[in-house]
C-alpha cells in the first residue's frame, strides 16, 4: 500500500481470534474474530486514524499491533522486523520504541503510585535512568506535557481527567519512542478538554517526529489530526486514503454512512444534506455474516456481497476500498 522505504510499521494480513470454549474441559466452540485479515503501512512521521463503530476491532489492532495481545496470524513489520516472532528478550527491547496511550486515564494510572514512580517506572524497567538522572528525566517529561514539574509527589486523584491523561502521554513519551498508538485519548475527556490534548499530542509529533496510530470515534477530530485515515468494520478494513479525500470523496457505503453522521457547522448545508441511516446492530465478530460483513446493513448490497467478502483494493490513487459494488461502478451511490 506504501512503498516500504516510508514505513515504519507495515501490517499484513493480521488476524486476532478469541477461542470460545465451553464446557468443564473448556472445550473449543468457535472464535470471535476481533480482527480478520487486516492490512495497513503506517509511514514514518504520519499520523494513520482508526475510525468505526464500537466493536468493530479498532482497539484490538492497536493492541496486537504492540503485542499486547498475541496475534493470531499476520506479520506486523516494524522497520522490516516480524514483531509476531520476536522472542521475549528481542521485544523487550523493541518495546522501547513502541508505547501506547490509553483511552481511560482513570483506570490506566496506579492510585497507589506517585506521579514520579508512573512516569519514571518505563525508565527503570528499561534500565534507562534511575536516582537524580530518572527524576530529573521525570520532571522533563511532566514540563515537556504543560504539568508542573514539582507534582512528582502527588497521587493521580489529585489530579483532573485532562491532568491525567496528560501523565500517561509522559509515561508514553518517557523513552523516547517512535510509534505510539493513542488508543482513544480524547474520548473520556470533557470536550473543552479534548482539544487541548489533541494539540499537545500534535506539538510533540512535530517537535519529537512522532508516528500515531490515532484510534478514535470523533470523525471530525480525526479528521484534524490524521493524514490518512482507514475506516474499520467488524474486524475489516472498509476504506482506506487521505483524510481530505475520505471526507470529500467515500466510495464504501459504510464510509459514506459515516461520514453523513459527522455534523455540518452550516444550517442550510446540514438541512439539505442527505442522511444515511443504517438499519440493525453491528453483527457478532463470533458469527459474521457469510460474504461481505456489512452486506446485512448495506442499502446497496448485491447477490456477489452475500457470497463472498470484497478485497482491499486500490480504486483510485491512494484510495482503497473493500466493495463489491465499488469494483463495478467505480462509487457505491446510496439513493433515499
Amino acid at each position: 500500500m506504501a512503498e516500504q522505504n516510508g514505513a515504519l510499521v507495515q501490517v499484513r494480513n493480521l488476524k486476532k481470534y478469541f477461542p470460545i470454549t465451553r464446557g468443564v474441559f473448556q472445550r473449543h466452540v468457535g472464535d470471535v474474530k476481533a480482527v480478520d485479515d487486516v492490512s495497513f503501512d503506517i509511514l514514518h512521521g504520519e499520523t494513520l486514524g482508526l475510525v468505526g463503530e464500537s466493536g468493530s476491532g479498532k482497539t484490538t489492532v492497536g493492541r496486537t499491533m504492540l503485542r499486547l495481545y498475541e496475534p493470531t496470524g499476520g506479520e506486523i513489520l516494524f522497520e522490516d522486523r516480524d514483531l509476531a516472532k520476536l522472542s521475549a528478550n528481542e521485544l523487550r527491547s523493541t518495546r522501547q520504541r513502541m508505547q501506547i496511550i490509553f483511552q481511560d486515564p482513570y483506570a490506566s494510572l496506579n492510585p497507589r503510585m506517585t506521579v514520579g514512580g508512573i512516569v519514571g517506572e518505563p525508565l527503570e524497567v528499561h534500565r534507562v535512568a534511575r536516582g537524580k538522572e530518572k527524576r530529573e528525566r521525570v520532571q522533563e517529561l511532566l514540563r515537556l506535557v504543560g504539568l508542573n514539574p514539582y507534582f512528582v509527589n502527588r497521587y493521580p486523584h489529585e489530579f483532573s481527567g485532562g491532568q491525567r491523561q496528560r501523565i500517561g502521554i509522559a509515561r508514553a513519551l518517557a523513552l523516547n519512542p517512535d510509534l505510539i498508538v493513542c488508543d482513544e485519548p480524547i474520548s473520556s475527556l470533557d470536550v473543552s478538554i479534548q482539544a487541548q490534548v489533541v494539540n499537545l499530542l500534535e506539538d510533540l509529533q512535530d517537535r519529537m517526529g512522532l508516528t500515531y496510530l490515532f484510534i478514535a470515534h470523533d470523525l471530525s477530530m480525526v479528521r484534524h489530526i490524521s493524514d490518512r485515515v482507514a475506516v474499520m468494520y467488524l474486524g475489516k478494513i472498509m476504506e482506506l486514503t487521505d483524510r481530505d479525500e475520505l471526507y470529500m470523496n467515500p466510495l464504501n457505503p459504510y464510509t459514506q454512512a459515516l461520514m453523513s453522521a459527522v455534523p455540518v457547522p452550516d444550517p442550510v448545508v446540514e438541512e439539505e444534506r442527505q442522511r444515511v441511516i443504517l438499519e440493525g446492530d453491528i453483527p457478532s465478530p463470533s458469527n459474521p455474516p457469510k460474504g461481505c460483513n456489512f452486506s446485512t446493513r448495506c442499502p446497496v448490497a448485491q447477490d456477489v456481497c452475500f457470497e463472498s467478502h470484497p478485497d482491499l483494493i486500490e480504486v483510485e490513487p491512494g484510495h482503497y476500498c473493500a466493495c463489491h459494488v465499488v469494483e463495478e461502478e467505480g462509487r457505491a451511490e446510496i439513493r433515499a
